[in-house]
């Protein structure tokens, strides 16, 4: 007899793969990018254009990143209203994780939304009414006239961070769900694998944030 998986098996499955493919490859090409803030505003305000030239753009943002990025946010939200933590009964490393990736997925949804509305779309009243897509040649003057705010610069920091954990620990889950790596040993190495690629991942979002308010970013450019 033919197992029929369930609507919200399938449902979730696509949450994982959403955040996987397209989204967690868009946030490395987007890291990237943001790296060329290293080279300088020329060489950051260059990349911008370059991406804004791509045949086709405005529908590879809807349907390669705003529709799944949508789906994933809400649905997520979903699973967190859902949710039953029980870390004070049961304090292991696997339930804290559970439990901050929940959290990271809030913070991310409000962060997420004041990034898309600030830089992309330059909507923020009072703050920025510029948006980077729509002057390329001024990208780099938008983002660290911002980024002199402490406070701003703060609310990315925060977002960068739970940006990386949710990836980092979003892969772990990912190939643990889908059966991609089975078995306790197998699952703890890759654990510490996706660990320390969420640590190098962390160094360079804040390096590139960094670099548009100090020339180089954290380590002066000796990195290039």
């Amino acid at each position: 007899m033919a197992v029929r998986p369930s609507r919200t098996f399938i449902l979730r499955k696509i949450h994982q793969l959403s955040g996987i493919v397209p989204l967690g490859i868009f946030l490395l090409e987007h890291f990237y990018t943001n790296s060329k803030a290293m080279l300088g505003s020329e060489a950051f305000n260059q990349a911008v254009v370059d991406l804004q030239g791509i045949p086709y753009i405005l529908l590879i943002e809807i349907f390669g990143i705003f529709i799944p990025l949508i789906y994933h946010a809400v649905y997520g939200l979903l699973i967190t209203w859902e949710m039953r933590p029980n870390n004070l009964h049961y304090p292991y490393a696997r339930n804290w994780f559970y439990l901050i990736q929940r959290v990271t997925g809030i913070i991310l949804f409000f962060f997420i939304t004041f990034h898309v509305l600030n830089f992309r779309f330059g909507m923020i009243p009072g703050l920025n009414d510029l948006a980077v897509a729509h002057h390329p040649d001024m990208a780099f003057e938008i983002v660290s006239r911002e980024f002199q705010l402490p406070l701003i610069f703060a609310v990315y920091v925060v977002g960068i961070t739970a940006t990386v954990w949710h990836l980092a620990n979003g892969i772990w889950l990912f190939l643990v769900d889908w059966g991609v790596v089975i078995g306790p040993s197998a699952q703890r190495a890759v654990g510490y694998a996706c660990m320390a690629f969420g640590a190098a991942l962390l160094f360079v979002g804040l390096n590139a944030a960094v670099a548009f308010i100090r020339p180089g970013g954290l380590l002066g450019g000796i990195l290039y």
